[in-house]
């Protein structure tokens, strides 16, 4: 009987060894490698993928007049850096990329910035580029869609998060509109920057 209880212990010993092993590593990385680039924030500054090289950073797709998923994406967003900040999670760049270019100008971005506390974060909301552009961009990296149609103000967009490593490699996806899974992003953020 005592030798059961030796191998017993012993195989719930080597789980939690494994069990901890797995927590310290992202599951099914996407490793989605991101084209250079080099567009322009809303401090009319250029920022280009060398700049964010060695950080790790969170993306999304959005506009300033965008009526329906981009503010709550935004505050998902704004959420997301006060849980990081609890956690004391620091080094953290957030990046919009605009999918109107055309209407989104420093200015415009910067009025729709204040309206979130994420401007007091490291963000930089990124235009200056075609229509076109961004929708290839888009596609080809995130594999996102983005199309404005030929009548309306409005875009369509995807409403994911990404999760971009220090080398400029998207890493995982996640919802960013509705149920957006905070702890893991936070977690899997720890696990880049422990890497």
């Amino acid at each position: 009987m005592e030798r059961v209880k030796k191998w017993m212990l012993f195989g719930l010993i080597s789980l939690m060894a494994v069990l901890a092993a797995c927590s310290n590593e992202i599951e099914d990385p996407l490793n989605w490698e991101i084209e250079s680039f080099n567009y322009m924030n809303q401090n009319e500054e250029m920022v280009s993928l060398d700049d964010l090289k060695g950080k790790v950073w969170m993306a999304d797709f959005v506009f300033t007049n965008c009526e329906t998923v981009c503010p709550p994406m935004t505050y998902n967003m704004t959420k997301l850096n006060e849980a990081l900040v609890e956690e004391g999670v620091e080094d953290v760049q957030f990046v919009s990329f605009s999918v109107d270019p055309t209407v989104d100008t420093p200015d415009k971005i910067k009025d729709f910035m204040a309206n979130y506390d994420l401007a007091k974060a490291d963000w930089q909301f990124l235009t200056g580029y075609s229509q076109e552009e961004i929708e290839a961009f888009a596609q080809q990296n995130f594999k996102a869609l983005v199309r404005k149609p030929s009548e309306g103000t409005q875009v369509d967009h995807g409403t994911s998060f990404y999760l971009v490593d220090q080398d400029g490699k998207i890493i995982k996806v996640y919802p960013g509109f509705q149920d957006v899974p905070l702890e893991d992003i936070v977690n899997d953020i720890k696990i880049l920057q422990e890497s």
